[in-house]
Protein backbone atom coordinates (compact mmCIF):
# COMPACT_ATOMS: atom_id res chain seq x y z
CA UNK A 1 0.00 0.00 0.00
CA UNK A 2 2.55 2.12 0.75
CA UNK A 3 4.14 1.54 -2.35
CA UNK A 4 0.88 2.52 -4.49
CA UNK A 5 1.03 5.79 -2.30
CA UNK A 6 4.85 6.69 -2.81
CA UNK A 7 4.26 6.06 -6.93
CA UNK A 8 1.02 8.21 -6.77
CA UNK A 9 3.34 11.00 -4.98
CA UNK A 10 6.66 10.57 -7.20
CA UNK A 11 3.87 10.79 -10.24
CA UNK A 12 2.06 14.10 -8.81
CA UNK A 13 5.68 15.72 -8.14
CA UNK A 14 6.27 15.01 -11.64
CA UNK A 15 3.20 16.24 -13.44
CA UNK A 16 3.78 19.35 -11.53
CA UNK A 17 7.41 19.68 -12.67
CA UNK A 18 6.51 19.27 -15.99
CA UNK A 19 3.80 22.16 -15.35
CA UNK A 20 6.18 24.29 -13.85
CA UNK A 21 8.30 23.97 -16.77
CA UNK A 22 5.49 24.15 -19.23
CA UNK A 23 4.37 27.34 -17.14
CA UNK A 24 7.62 28.98 -17.46
CA UNK A 25 8.05 28.69 -20.88
CA UNK A 26 5.11 30.37 -21.74
CA UNK A 27 5.92 32.89 -19.34
CA UNK A 28 9.46 33.77 -20.68
CA UNK A 29 7.35 34.11 -24.31
CA UNK A 30 5.02 35.84 -23.02
CA UNK A 31 7.62 38.63 -21.76
CA UNK A 32 9.93 38.14 -24.94
CA UNK A 33 10.89 42.24 -25.97
CA UNK A 34 10.38 41.29 -29.67
CA UNK A 35 7.35 38.92 -29.79
CA UNK A 36 5.50 39.05 -26.23
CA UNK A 37 3.73 41.73 -24.57
CA UNK A 38 6.83 43.10 -23.58
CA UNK A 39 7.62 43.34 -27.06
CA UNK A 40 3.99 45.37 -27.44
CA UNK A 41 4.36 47.23 -24.65
CA UNK A 42 7.99 48.99 -26.10
CA UNK A 43 6.20 49.17 -29.36
CA UNK A 44 3.08 51.14 -27.89
CA UNK A 45 5.95 53.23 -25.82
CA UNK A 46 7.65 54.21 -28.47
CA UNK A 47 4.34 55.14 -30.53
CA UNK A 48 3.28 57.19 -27.84
CA UNK A 49 6.43 59.61 -27.71
CA UNK A 50 6.25 59.86 -31.47
CA UNK A 51 2.70 60.74 -31.38
CA UNK A 52 3.73 63.29 -28.43
CA UNK A 53 5.87 65.11 -30.97
CA UNK A 54 3.67 65.14 -33.61
CA UNK A 55 1.39 66.53 -31.11
CA UNK A 56 3.46 69.24 -30.58
CA UNK A 57 4.32 69.94 -33.92
CA UNK A 58 0.75 69.90 -35.00
CA UNK A 59 -0.45 72.33 -32.55
CA UNK A 60 2.42 74.59 -33.43
CA UNK A 61 1.07 74.68 -36.52
CA UNK A 62 -2.40 75.31 -36.00
CA UNK A 63 -1.32 78.06 -33.56
CA UNK A 64 0.64 79.89 -36.86
CA UNK A 65 -2.70 79.13 -38.62
CA UNK A 66 -5.13 80.97 -36.18
CA UNK A 67 -2.36 84.16 -36.09
CA UNK A 68 -2.20 84.10 -40.03
CA UNK A 69 -6.26 83.51 -40.41
CA UNK A 70 -6.80 86.48 -37.52
CA UNK A 71 -4.03 88.83 -39.54
CA UNK A 72 -6.42 87.81 -42.96
CA UNK A 73 -9.75 88.59 -41.19
CA UNK A 74 -8.50 91.64 -40.05
CA UNK A 75 -7.77 93.11 -43.51
CA UNK A 76 -10.77 91.98 -44.98
CA UNK A 77 -13.25 93.74 -42.40
CA UNK A 78 -10.54 96.71 -43.26
CA UNK A 79 -11.62 96.90 -46.48
CA UNK A 80 -15.31 95.98 -46.05
CA UNK A 81 -15.50 99.29 -43.91
CA UNK A 82 -13.56 100.77 -47.30
CA UNK A 83 -16.06 99.41 -49.41
CA UNK A 84 -19.41 100.19 -47.66
CA UNK A 85 -18.15 103.77 -47.68
CA UNK A 86 -17.20 103.85 -51.35
CA UNK A 87 -20.73 102.56 -52.09
CA UNK A 88 -22.21 104.98 -49.07
CA UNK A 89 -20.85 107.84 -51.11
CA UNK A 90 -22.09 106.60 -54.46
CA UNK A 91 -25.24 107.01 -53.41
CA UNK A 92 -24.61 110.68 -53.61
CA UNK A 93 -23.62 111.18 -57.32
CA UNK A 94 -26.22 111.99 -59.34
CA UNK A 95 -28.43 109.38 -61.69
CA UNK A 96 -27.46 109.48 -65.39
CA UNK A 97 -30.37 109.84 -67.06
CA UNK A 98 -32.63 107.50 -69.06
CA UNK A 99 -30.13 106.40 -72.64
CA UNK A 100 -32.33 107.58 -75.66
CA UNK A 101 -32.90 104.82 -78.29
CA UNK A 102 -30.07 105.37 -80.17
CA UNK A 103 -27.75 104.81 -77.64
CA UNK A 104 -29.78 101.61 -76.29
CA UNK A 105 -28.12 98.99 -76.75
CA UNK A 106 -31.42 96.78 -77.94
CA UNK A 107 -32.39 96.45 -81.43
CA UNK A 108 -35.69 98.40 -82.03
CA UNK A 109 -37.35 97.93 -85.93
CA UNK A 110 -39.38 101.20 -85.32
CA UNK A 111 -39.32 103.79 -82.78
CA UNK A 112 -41.53 104.06 -80.29
CA UNK A 113 -43.57 106.98 -81.60
CA UNK A 114 -43.83 105.37 -84.78
CA UNK A 115 -45.80 102.22 -83.75
CA UNK A 116 -47.99 104.77 -81.73
CA UNK A 117 -49.13 106.63 -84.87
CA UNK A 118 -49.75 103.74 -86.82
Amino acid sequence: MTMIADTLLVAGALGAALYCYVLSRRLRRFTDLEKGVGGAVAVLSVQVDDLTGILARAQTTAKASVEQLDAVSERAEIAQKRLELSIASMHDLPQKAQPSIAESAFFVRRPAREAAEQ
